[in-house]
């Protein structure tokens, strides 16, 4: 049953962070007006060039990658970057916006601990081989 609930979730999570990615690039959903606070981030953010699309290619690439069985431990470590900074800039500028980021992050999270086996080899110790002999 865990297993279910968990990959629907990362089914959806999958489709949205892959639908935030391409609204990037795309503009097809009307983003809220920005708190006068906010528009020399963004104005930043868009004058650099590169980080908008760099995180849109995240999200995109992540997206995918959490949706498939197979990859889903890949997805999480991808998208997992973005959905720090995303909770972040809840918690520093739109606190109203937090649950979902929150809820968001916890599966982000959910995914990287059912799959912790799968990381060990980046983390553990290096084996020693007997070389020769």
């Amino acid at each position: 049953m865990k297993n279910k609930i968990l990959s629907a979730l990362t089914l959806l999570f999958g489709l949205m962070m892959v639908s935030f990615g391409l609204n990037k690039f795309f503009h097809y959903m009307p983003m809220p007006e920005p708190s006068p606070e906010m528009m020399p981030i963004i104005m930043a953010l868009v004058a650099t060039g590169w980080i908008l699309p760099l995180v849109a290619v995240a999200e995109i690439v992540g997206g995918v990658l959490i949706a498939i069985p197979r990859y889903r431990a890949l997805g999480a470590l991808i998208i997992f970057p973005v959905m720090v900074g995303i909770v972040v800039h809840h918690l520093a500028h739109d606190i109203a916006g937090i649950g979902m980021s929150l809820a968001l992050f916890a599966i982000n999270v959910w995914v990287i601990f059912e799959n912790r086996e799968k990381y060990l080899p980046m983390v553990g110790p290096t084996p020693i081989h007997n070389q020769g002999a």
